[in-house]
């Protein structure tokens, strides 16, 4: 799973034209100063906001850049997706837009809200009772089947080209970084944007930051192979479960992370309750991992200009009522 400079140089030439041939159906999203968290961490704080990006997270990225690059008959045909919400979101909409039809099978345990926004999209959303990793292998099944393309959250280049072009919009919004901060579940954002960054300003650091209770990458980084681990309930929905045994990821992210970090739920409710006192903002519980995992490294970024990735804004009100309280 070694990934070699010349594969990484074919993903940044696809980030790169992902970056050109998207605009105008994916929005820049703003990055932001934030002056509260700064104060509260001695670092100079800056949110990329992709709770603001169409359908609510930076899934719309690359499901827009893999439906693009689809031929005739598999647009006709259309894609088949698994998703807790968000990637069936953002692809759910990018269909509707370019005119391919979108199934999604996903577990019966996602979020309510996440279910209705797909099928408002007008996806075909089928639950599964099982978790999401064996929705995942399923959904592959059913395409292979069918006959159809199948639109990995992650396991896709064209969709982690997609993603990556948050990591051009960093450099071209505020070239000094020092640090990014992102949460992980499957990697397929944190390979695009970190695969960007090594190649247009390899010295910023990239941190991936994950839930205690659903760490199955970082956990498979340390041991050197993808692994089952046992997760348990998370506010991260958008990042929780297992990864496919051959995922892509995981070499990118072994290649191309700097460091990892692991926050607890503790840290994620205190992360949310941060960006709505600071910032009026809602998100959900994902992309506060990411801004626990800069709050917990603070320390050894005092005074740097630290990028903190906002993935996501799509949760329950009474969930996230709970998670603030």
């Amino acid at each position: 799973m070694e990934i070699n400079d010349a594969e990484l140089d074919a993903l940044f030439l696809s980030i790169f034209q992902a970056h050109q041939a998207l605009r105008p159906q994916v929005p820049v999203t703003p990055l932001l100063p934030s002056a509260g968290l700064s104060a509260l961490t001695g670092c100079n704080v800056l949110l990329k906001c992709e709770h603001l990006q169409c359908t609510g997270s930076f899934k719309f990225r690359g499901a827009s850049n893999k439906l693009r690059l689809l031929d005739a008959q598999q647009r006709h045909l259309g894609v088949i997706a698994a998703s807790s919400g968000n990637h069936g979101q953002g692809l759910a909409l990018a269909g509707q837009l370019l005119g391919v039809p979108v199934t999604v099978y996903a577990s019966s345990e996602a979020s309510p809200v996440k279910i209705d926004a797909m099928r408002a999209l007008g996806a075909n959303v089928q639950l599964l009772d099982c978790d999401p990793l064996e929705v995942e292998l399923e959904a592959g099944r059913r395409a292979r089947q069918q006959g159809k393309p199948f639109v990995s959250p992650y396991n896709d280049l064209e969709v982690i080209a997609g993603q990556g072009t948050i990591g051009m919009e960093l450099l071209e919004q505020h070239f000094d970084l020092d640090a990014v901060f992102v949460a992980v579940g499957g990697g397929g954002m944190i390979s695009g944007i970190a695969a960007a960054l090594h190649k247009l300003k390899p010295s910023v650091e990239v941190i991936g930051c994950w839930p205690v209770n659903a760490p199955t990458l970082q956990r498979s980084l340390v041991a050197g192979r993808i692994i089952e681990v046992e997760e348990t309930d998370t506010l991260s929905d958008g990042t929780a479960g297992g990864v496919e045994p051959d995922s892509i990821t995981f070499g990118l992210c072994q290649r191309l992370l700097d460091r990892t970090v692991l926050v607890s739920e503790r840290e994620i409710k205190d992360a949310m309750r941060d960006v709505a006192s600071h910032e009026r903002w809602i998100i959900e519980g994902a992309a506060a991992v990411a801004l626990a995992g800069m709050k917990q490294l603070a320390k050894d970024y005092q005074g740097k200009n630290v990028a903190v990735v906002l993935c996501g804004r799509n949760i329950q009100l009474e969930q996230y009522l709970e998670a603030i309280a």
